[in-house]
């Protein structure tokens, strides 16, 4: 149980740490962007990958991590670095699963962020302007404190899940030399339910996670509500 909760909340905190801020930097490199072909055609592309089931996506790193094909073994080649059997190793899983994950939802991501910073008074970028703010500060100053609720409120959302980690993907990538690193509760409640017939094993872990999330949400929410004044209720 130690194993499965370490693995759990370590993948969840990386995604914290890494994967809820990227949508967040590239909805405002976007916003940045001033040629509006480019601008469409970058979103485009960072939009594809969510289009595309997870299976196919999990193949694509599978064949690109593979120590005899694979594209990053081939380039590692070019520098004289032996092949390597990325997803052997326990130690690598997490880093390539986060990315994984980024790759996948980053563009989609965007949007709701795009449409927060579509709100913001245009009059704040214009005082800013005139008082000799950089863009740098622009966005430091309005466009983040503009957003902020929204950030918050999908901040309190992720932290209710913080327990569950999408089994599909996982069991998409992972293998028994992995488990030390990979295995985690909704991996484990799919191989003692639905493998091993163990139904009611597999429910009560389940709700053990559902229980832990509700909690985690009101405390979330309760937090969020006295620090920032926003919140879900």
């Amino acid at each position: 149980m130690w194993r499965l909760i370490r693995n759990t909340l370590l993948i969840n905190v990386y995604q914290l740490l890494f994967a809820f801020p990227a949508p967040i930097i590239l909805a405002l490199a976007f916003n940045e962007l001033r040629n509006a072909w480019f601008k469409k055609i970058s979103q485009t592309i960072s939009f594809l990958p969510h289009f595309i089931s997870i299976v196919v996506i999990a193949g694509l790193v599978v064949n690109f991590l593979s120590p005899s094909t694979g594209l990053v073994n081939k380039l590692l080649g070019l520098f004289g670095v032996n092949p390597i059997s990325f997803l052997m190793i326990p130690d690598y899983f997490r880093t390539i699963f986060i990315s994984m994950g980024i790759w996948k939802s980053v563009g989609w991501g965007t949007i709701i962020y795009l449409a927060a910073i579509a709100g913001i008074n245009p009059e704040l970028y214009e005082a800013a302007s005139i008082d000799g703010a950089s863009k740098l500060k622009k966005v430091w100053y309005v466009t983040l404190p503009g957003i902020l609720p929204v950030i918050v409120i999908l901040l309190i959302l992720q932290l209710g899940d913080i327990l569950s980690v999408g089994a599909e993907s996982i069991i998409l990538l992972y293998n028994p030399v992995t488990y030390e690193t990979a295995d985690v509760l909704s991996t484990y409640v799919y191989r003692r339910g639905l493998i091993s017939g163990e139904f009611s094993f597999a429910a009560a872990v389940d709700l053990f996670n559902s229980v832990v999330g509700l909690i985690l949400v009101f405390t979330a929410n309760k937090i969020s509500k006295k620090v920032t004044e926003t919140s879900i209720w």
